[in-house]
């Protein structure tokens, strides 16, 4: 019967052996939470670059191909040089792309197209100028 006291009693942890791995946990978040965060802006600033990329090739096609410029984005997407216009993964819209206007009015509608983000990437530059 004394034995299944000392049993009992030695069963589980005390609230200091708690405390202590719930201090090394939070210590482990502090140093582990803002490098995600900061890899998961990169990661969205390489997905922007892409996708300008990717727009701009459709719209030199489109220009090749026709010999103009698109009236808008969306007219690269109906005509399928593009599948869609991609979301802007810094505001997560499809509709908030900026667009320019070529010098010669006669060719078109969309020369060149930015993000409506607003704010600077990791390298100091304006997401508005990549």
């Amino acid at each position: 019967m004394m034995n299944l006291r000392r049993v009992r009693h030695c069963i589980g942890f005390t609230l200091i052996e708690l405390l202590v791995v719930m201090a090394i946990i939070a210590t482990l978040l502090t140093l582990a939470v803002p490098r995600y965060f900061n890899s998961l802006e990169k990661s969205k600033e390489a997905v922007l670059r892409q996708d300008l990329a990717t727009m701009r090739d459709a719209i030199d096609k489109y220009v090749a191909d026709k010999g103009k410029y698109p009236e808008s984005l969306e007219s690269l997407a109906e005509e399928k040089y593009l599948r869609r216009i991609p979301v802007d993964p810094l505001t997560d819209l499809s509709d908030s792309w900026l667009t320019s206007s070529p010098d010669d009015q006669t060719l078109g509608g969309v020369s060149d197209v930015h993000s409506g983000a607003e704010g600077q990437s990791h390298d100091g530059t304006a997401y508005g100028e990549w």
